[in-house]
């Protein structure tokens, strides 16, 4: 049961003469037979910026809906700045307390900046909406974030960065000190981090608390003071990030000792004709003359900042795109230019960006999400047989060490990791000749990373060509090879055995090493 503070009492003395934003103790949510958080407890400072971590299914989910306000715990108490949290129904009070941006985006496109920063909220002249003075003050607090951005512009026209930049905005804009970023650098280049990362610090400054939700732990080592980790809805340790290894925070994280091989294994590649072919392709303004062979077995890695080029690449690979000139060719078949279909029947397999957006239907089950692109597979006479259905998909579920209740879960449901296990399991469920995929591992623990790395080796041993497009290190780990791209055209190419430093400077247009 929970205790019986009231909101707004104060309820934790404060001995040791810190100031805290949030604590929270001894915190329990079950759903049904599943025990989501058991006993755990956080704890964050004022001005600081402390991370969260823990592999997918650890508790980290839960918690943040608990603090957001969007659920009740069974068990344990939650404060903000000396205060019981306010009852779920004062969502006003919430939002004073605690301003979330989650991994996947709130921002509605069809609506203007203006509108999405102040939703719900519209400035009113009486019983009327004061379009003027919303977007004037809307205005007001972009130029303060130092956003290039209109407040008339349609959401929908900005980028990635920008729309997060939004979401922060109004977020904070409620007067919370205290904000969640949940796996806040996901989609975000290079670049694009390193302003975010500048924009923590500045509100850190502002005695604003950050809690940095993110799978990507050399981050946890650039811009968090503190880390906490969770591992099987316990909290396992809080501890100084200075005062940690990488290693140690894997194994808090795993409960094994030692690394975690991304590297993916011996090469396999193979003799032969090559199996995927890109010919002088190119799409205005975002490509230029790119060529490129992938031979039997072989791992290529394509990777750049966000204006080099590789995404519209890799989705013109995969049909969703249509290049301006130029050839794809799979096992010496020539793939219709623009073609989903075609690239489907030609044997690419195919790993979008964002799962959420382009890679699952996420109201339907496991098994309905991971056979889509395989009917024949589970058909009998035309029509869909659920026992082959289910039957494929819990085949993939063990070979990809999805954690549901079964086939029939709803993929919704599923945590991050898991999710995008699914998509890789879509993937590859007809056995493609051509695999392109995109972050294959964003928003995922360490070990769902070496998981999924690792279903590339049974691809890749079977002569299929592969091909990794992303611009997140660990992702390129298994490349045989890797090629640097620089506003749309290809500047670099390293082999197996290349480093971090010169792979960062390539793509910084730092091409003499």
């Amino acid at each position: 049961m929970m205790q019986t503070q009231k909101p707004g009492d104060r309820i934790f003395p404060d001995q040791t003469g810190e100031r805290y934003t949030l604590r929270a103790q001894n915190v329990t949510k079950r759903y049904g037979a599943t025990v989501a958080l058991n006993d755990a407890h956080l704890e964050v400072k004022k001005g600081e910026s402390h991370a969260l971590v823990g592999r997918n299914g650890a508790g980290k989910s839960t918690l943040v809906s608990i603090l957001t306000g969007l659920a009740s715990p069974d068990q344990g108490i939650v404060e903000f700045s000396g205060q019981i949290a306010p009852p779920l129904t004062d969502r006003e009070e919430w939002r004073r307390k605690v301003a979330c941006v989650y991994q996947k985006s709130t921002i509605i496109p069809t609506l203007s900046v203006a509108e999405n920063l102040y939703l719900n909220r519209q400035q009113r002249s009486g019983p009327t909406i004061s379009w003027r003075r919303m977007r004037r003050e809307a205005q007001e607090l972009l130029d303060s974030w130092s956003l290039p951005v209109k407040a008339a512009d349609l959401a929908d026209t900005l980028t990635v960065e920008q729309r997060q930049m939004v979401e922060i905005a109004r977020a904070l804009s409620f007067g919370a000190d205290f904000i969640i970023l949940d796996e806040p650098t996901a989609q975000l280049d290079g670049k694009g981090i390193d302003r975010l990362f500048t924009r923590m610090r500045a509100l850190q400054e502002g005695d604003i608390s950050t809690l940095f939700i993110s799978h990507h732990l050399a981050e946890i080592f650039e811009i968090c003071d503190t880390v906490t980790v969770f591992r099987d809805a316990r909290h396992i340790l809080t501890a100084p990030v200075a005062s940690m290894n990488h290693d140690e925070l894997v194994s808090a994280m795993t409960g094994e000792q030692g690394k975690v091989d991304l590297r993916g294994g011996a090469s396999t590649i193979r003799e032969g004709a090559p199996v995927l072919t890109v010919d002088k392709l190119s799409l205005d303004g975002l490509y230029d003359g790119v060529s490129f062979d992938v031979a039997p077995g072989e791992v290529l890695g394509v990777t750049g900042s966000g204006s080099s080029g590789r995404i519209a690449l890799a989705e013109s690979i995969a049909g969703l795109r249509k290049p301006s000139s130029g050839t794809v060719q799979v096992a010496g078949q020539a793939v219709k230019p623009g073609s989903v279909p075609d690239a489907l029947r030609a044997g690419i397999g195919f790993v979008p960006r964002d799962r959420h957006h382009e890679g699952l239907v996420e109201g339907l089950s496991l098994a309905e999400n991971i056979t889509m692109t395989v009917p024949s597979r589970i058909s009998r006479h035309g029509i869909i047989s659920n026992k082959r259905r289910d039957a494929f998909a819990q085949r993939m579920i063990d070979e990809l060490s999805i954690r549901a209740s079964g086939p029939e879960q709803v993929v919704g449901s599923l945590s991050g990791g898991n999710q995008q296990k699914v998509v890789m399991g879509r993937a590859i469920a007809d056995r493609p000749k051509a695999l392109v995929l995109m972050h294959p591992t964003a928003g995922v623990d360490v070990r769902s990373k070496a998981t999924l790395l690792e279903s590339i080796n049974s691809v890749r041993s079977d002569g299929a060509a592969v091909l990794i497009v992303s611009d997140e290190l660990d992702d390129l780990r298994p490349c045989d090879r890797l090629i640097v791209m620089v506003h749309g055209r290809i500047v670099k190419e390293f082999n197996r055995d290349w480093a971090d430093a010169d792979v960062v400077a390539a793509t910084e247009g730092i091409t003499e090493q």
